[in-house]
């Protein structure tokens, strides 16, 4: 790769500063801690083609212009947010001996890194959009006054990683969580149900998914916490990460993680000056998945299990727009509870790519329509006859516009030093809860696991206590801590609604016995 050099000394902006809490610098000498500026062409980013020819020099070059010398306290040119170049910061500055990271995004990742990163000594902010809660896809809906609630992302996890086997006990201590022993199994259409074996134990949140996020907060002090946020630009300068939500600032760090990806992440980093970080999150593809909150008066006329009782989960088979089905009322209180049945319906990532619409805004038309779709393929899956599924007497329909990864560089987290940067997130590893957890880790630096599992060069199980191990050399040597900013993707396996590790293992080895 080609890059045009130069240094930007940590002087004023020459436009006014969109920071007013910074300190104007008296001297306007340059310093030894000036923060390096890499521009790198977007041809040269994207391909490594070596019959491309040399590309024009960036529009910024400062040797074209020197009165636009651009400056980390200052607005980026439209001219980079297009993308003719992306300039890579490289922070020269010693780091604070008291160090903070910013985290944006509050979903298991997110907390899970922040939570290890105290455990060394590491103060945190997570940054998280959510109105009703943290979580991310962790959420559950409660529906007053008729107390209706429902897991309407993750429905169960499975645990197969020493780390997170940790981090569950906890949960299990603190009675959280406990094994889902209630029937799942495969659904096809016509009502043919095969229950899937009882191994390996799956969980559930004794209240839903929601309170577990909030007890990984619970057992930290130094980690802060700011909602609904939604951070919009990140600003190097100065040797720190200034951090804003629509021009008003949300503090400064000595080091970023970005713990949430699609549009918005992909937007966030467009001209941040992480130019293979975001070449690495634009790599990435996201399924659209319609979720259904229904709430019926009666139970739903599921069929036999060959147990007394009927079953509570179901992936969905051959039905485009079903992949799962289950009734959150007998998952969480048991299956002799009374009252309504509220169940969770989930559609394929096919039926959600067709009928993808702004998930902030859907049409009414398209949500009645995908609605009315979803019903009948609940009928479709039962074996009932068209109209004779009785009408839910509350329903309520939900877009995951960036449902779940399709692909995946298969590697535990992402960092550039020369830029203090992060990445964690399910999606690096594949799309499990369990998955999300072990990138928080590796990224947070607290402990190592299994790397030689993750088909990844075996150099990684020296790097994987990764922000850290970083802050505690100083910034020294920095390219002995990059990690995952070449690595190329690979298409993940598993269901619609994610990957649930050991189980798809286990169905296998008995489909085979059972040939």
């Amino acid at each position: 790769m080609t890059f045009i050099s130069r240094t930007i000394l940590p002087t004023p902006p020459a436009v006014p500063n969109i920071f007013p809490f910074l300190s104007p610098i008296a001297s306007s000498k340059p310093t030894r801690n000036g923060t390096q500026i890499q521009c790198c062409k977007k041809d040269e980013i994207s391909s490594n083609n070596p019959q491309r020819k040399a590309a024009k020099q960036p529009m910024n070059n400062p040797s074209r212009n020197p009165r636009k010398k651009a400056s980390y306290g200052a607005s980026r040119r439209s001219v980079i947010k297009k993308s003719f170049s992306q300039e890579q910061v490289e922070f020269k500055s010693p780091l604070s001996s008291d160090p903070t990271v910013g985290i944006i995004g509050g979903g298991m990742s997110g907390l899970v890194c922040a939570l290890y990163l105290e455990k060394r000594g590491i103060k945190s902010t997570v940054f998280d959009t959510g109105i009703h809660g943290l979580g991310g896809r962790m959420g559950t809906r409660i529906i007053d006054p008729q107390a209706l609630i429902f897991d309407h992302a993750a429905q169960f996890f499975t645990v197969t990683d020493p780390k997170f086997a940790e981090i569950v006990d906890l949960w299990s201590k603190n009675g959280l969580v406990r094994e889902w022993n209630g029937t799942i199994g495969e659904l096809e259409a016509g009502g043919c149900f095969v229950p899937l074996p009882p191994s390996p134990p799956r969980y559930i949140g004794i209240n839903g998914m929601r309170p577990l996020a909030e007890s990984i907060l619970s057992e930290t002090s130094m980690v802060n916490v700011v909602r609904p946020c939604w951070v919009s630009k990140l600003e190097p300068y100065n040797g720190m990460w200034y951090l804003s939500e629509k021009g008003k600032p949300c503090g400064h760090f000595d080091a970023i993680v970005i713990a949430h990806n699609g549009k918005c992440a992909n937007r966030l980093l467009a001209s941040s000056g992480l130019p293979l970080i975001a070449r690495q999150m634009k790599r990435l593809d996201l399924s659209a998945i319609w979720a259904l909150l229904a709430a019926f008066e009666d139970p739903l006329p599921v069929p036999s299990t060959g147990s007394a009782f009927p079953f509570e989960g179901a992936f969905v088979k051959g039905i485009d727009a079903l992949s799962w089905m289950a009734n959150n009322t007998t998952k969480l209180f048991g299956p002799q509870s009374s009252g309504p049945h509220c169940w969770t319906f989930f559609s394929t990532a096919t039926f959600g790519k067709q009928n993808k619409v702004p998930q902030e805004s859907i049409p009414s038309t398209t949500a009645e329509k995908v609605k009315e779709a979803m019903l009948e393929g609940v009928e479709l899956a039962l074996g009932l006859q068209k109209n004779t599924l009785k009408k839910p007497f509350y329903s309520r329909l939900q877009l995951w516009g960036a449902a779940l990864p399709t692909n995946s560089p298969g590697i535990p987290c992402i960092f550039d030093p020369h830029g203090r940067a992060g990445v964690c997130g399910d999606w690096l590893l594949g799309s499990s809860l369990e998955a999300s957890a072990l990138s928080g880790i590796a990224l947070a630096n607290h402990a190592s696991f299994l790397i030689s599992s993750l088909s990844i060069c075996g150099l990684l199980a020296a790097k994987s206590n990764l922000i850290a191990d970083y802050f505690q050399s100083g910034g020294t040597c920095p390219d002995e801590f990059a990690v995952g900013l070449q690595n190329e993707f690979q298409p993940l396996k598993g269901h619609d609604i994610g990957q649930f590790p050991g189980l798809e293992t286990n169905k296998a080895r008995d489909l085979q016995l059972t040939t």
